[in-house]
């Protein structure tokens, strides 16, 4: 039977990619130390989404374990020796990055190469997938010519038609001290696999999301403003009008490409990870959406101020993902990720 290591296994993706490889035979050894709770406070808590995999799971193995623990990623994965590693665990919010510099660093960046260490002195051959982020890009994409439209801004430019590719630079721009974390880590993902011909891959997600998003303001757009609609909590909307667009993906489709991959995998790749054209909102056109299948009015405040190295549009361009796999494709449209965000709120506050 083969085995699955999976980092951030109690996060949204993590805890997507056990469920979905535990349904396909593998077993599974979930790597998790709230570290959330402690970035987030108790809204950011994981231990129920832990507890349910324990549940759920036949096969699964929970190991509390800090990434920057080097010692002990280094003696878990010679212990265990999984057939694959996925990679999900991270500090993941712009705006708590700055707060905290060193263990932003630390987790991103320093838990990465641990790992990547681990992996190419004990099983080099093993695929290896991490979740990298579309913020590795900076504010670059905010150059593209763009164009404004009633609900949402919209790219201007017909190099741009299907979204941003992975040709898209990463340099000469602000990416939020989050952003230049994840930038670290991604060089070095592609490097090991270069380096050291190793099977890697970086996924650079939009926003990922989905039932089991822990969602908080600084982190889980549409998981935070789901559950804003429903308990009547004032949602912020910072800057751009509340036109900004990002492409939704949800995390059942993350944990199938993963599994597309590990199948058949490449060395040192990079996948731009998001819903597509077809999958992107604004934030007034979540609203609108949320309010549709709630029934409930969204209450926001606009603040006339952007995040640091926010972009203004941004979709991923899935041709390269859709060439390389072609069994693979969006499944999950975005209506039924926000039916599926506001059941699973209604389930955990009832």
């Amino acid at each position: 039977m083969p085995t699955i290591l999976v980092t951030g296994s109690s996060g949204l993706i993590g805890s997507e990619v056990c469920v979905y490889f535990g349904s396909q035979g593998y077993t599974v050894h979930g790597v998790d130390n709230n570290q959330r709770a402690v970035f987030f406070g108790p809204n950011g808590d994981t231990r129920w989404n832990q507890q349910r995999l324990e549940s759920a799971l036949g096969d699964f193995h929970h190991h509390e374990l800090d990434i920057r623990d080097r010692e002990g990623v280094l003696k878990l994965i010679e212990t265990l020796k999984p057939d694959c590693v996925v990679h999900t665990a991270a500090q993941p919010s712009h705006d708590r990055a700055a707060a905290i510099p060193f263990d932003d660093f630390d987790t991103n960046a320093v838990g990465t190469l641990n790992l990547l260490e681990a992996t190419r002195r004990h099983i080099p051959e093993s695929p290896f997938v991490h979740m990298s982020t579309n913020k590795v890009y900076g504010d670059r994409p905010n150059l593209i010519k763009l164009k404004e439209l009633e609900t949402r801004y919209d790219y201007d430019d017909a190099d741009y038609e299907h979204g941003i590719a992975e040709t898209f630079s990463i340099d000469q721009s602000k990416h939020s001290l989050f952003g230049a974390s994840k930038v670290a880590a991604d060089v070095m993902v592609q490097e090991y696999g270069r380096y050291f011909d190793m099977p890697t891959c970086c996924l650079r997600g939009g926003c990922l999301t989905g039932p089991n998003h822990s969602g908080v303001e600084l982190h889980g757009f549409l998981s935070y403003l789901v559950k804003c609609n429903l308990e009547g909590r004032e949602y912020k909307v910072f800057g751009y009008k509340g036109k900004q667009v990002r492409d939704n993906i949800h995390s059942q489709d993350v944990a199938k490409f993963i599994h597309a991959f590990i199948r058949a995998p490449r060395v040192g790749e990079v996948y731009n990870l998001g819903g597509g054209k077809e999958n992107s909102c604004s934030i007034l056109e979540a609203f609108k959406i949320a309010e549709s299948i709630s029934g409930k009015a969204q209450i926001y405040q606009y603040v006339d101020d952007n995040r640091i190295g926010d972009h203004i549009c941004y979709y991923s361009d899935l041709s390269k993902m859709r060439a390389h796999y072609p069994e693979w494709d969006i499944r999950i449209p975005l209506e039924q990720i926000f039916q599926e965000i506001v059941e699973s709120w209604r389930a955990r506050t009832a």
